[in-house]
């Protein structure tokens, strides 16, 4: 399966736009998205960006509904009260109704995760570091993905809102073991790069953040990838 992957939003409606084409052209059989919907440089009260930007995630869901969701920080930060770098208190609700207006778009059996697999593929925000696997996942259960992906995406915001959680561990800094790193690969966001790259059993897809001046940091390209021979290259319209 061809897999197209958004990651790393932040205030970019261009960027649902950019994948609708694509979706339409056929170069990919699903989509993933990586989130961080919310929040940029100096945007917290440009309420109507946030407007339009989950105006144009929710328009997408419904156009593709089989496509896969997983939280970022920036999401979650809304949802849990948390604050976080951009956190935006005149947008606060906005992001409450419009992030339960695309729950609610998308099909009941396909809700938004931390973790999303395709075959031997996990997608989610962050990265999912052996370490977090330990603490919370009996050892006997460690060689099944699926119980693994389950129990993560069981966990609440005490559990999730630390460093070395899913959706905020850092792999491309920290250099702790992953999780199955020769059965599974990762794909994550959640870190700007300059260009979408692959460290052992990592890839690192967040390419459109930007410096505080507005600066593109990376390559500004969707991550295509073919979840059987893991094949992956950069893709614009």
């Amino acid at each position: 399966m061809k897999v197209l992957v958004l990651s790393d939003i932040h205030l970019k409606p261009y960027m649902f736009f950019k994948a609708s084409n694509l979706m339409r052209k056929g170069v990919a059989d699903k989509a993933v998205c990586l989130m961080d919907i919310a929040d940029d440089w100096g945007k917290q009260f440009q309420i109507e960006e946030y407007e339009k930007t989950y105006d144009a995630a929710i328009n997408f869901a419904k156009e593709f509904p089989d496509s896969l969701w997983c939280y970022g920080n920036h999401d979650l930060s809304y949802v849990w009260d948390k604050m976080e770098t951009g956190y935006s208190y005149a947008a606060k609700w906005t992001v409450k109704k419009k992030l339960m207006e695309l729950e609610q778009t998308l099909p009941s059996d396909n809700p938004i995760k931390y973790v999303q697999k395709i075959d031997n593929i996990l997608f989610c925000h962050g990265g999912i570091s052996m370490y977090f696997v330990d603490k919370y996942v009996p050892y006997s259960k460690h060689n099944n993905v699926e119980y693994v992906v389950d129990m993560i995406n069981s966990l609440g915001v005490q559990e999730m809102w630390c460093d070395d959680s899913p959706i905020w561990y850092r792999p491309q800094y920290y250099g702790g073991k992953m999780y199955k790193s020769k059965k599974c690969l990762q794909v994550v966001g959640h870190t700007p790069v300059e260009k979408i790259t692959r460290n052992k059993n990592v890839i690192s897809c967040d390419v459109f953040s930007t410096y505080r001046d507005g600066t593109p940091i990376g390559t500004q390209e969707l991550l295509l990838i073919d979840t059987k021979t893991w094949e992956y290259s950069g893709i614009r319209e």
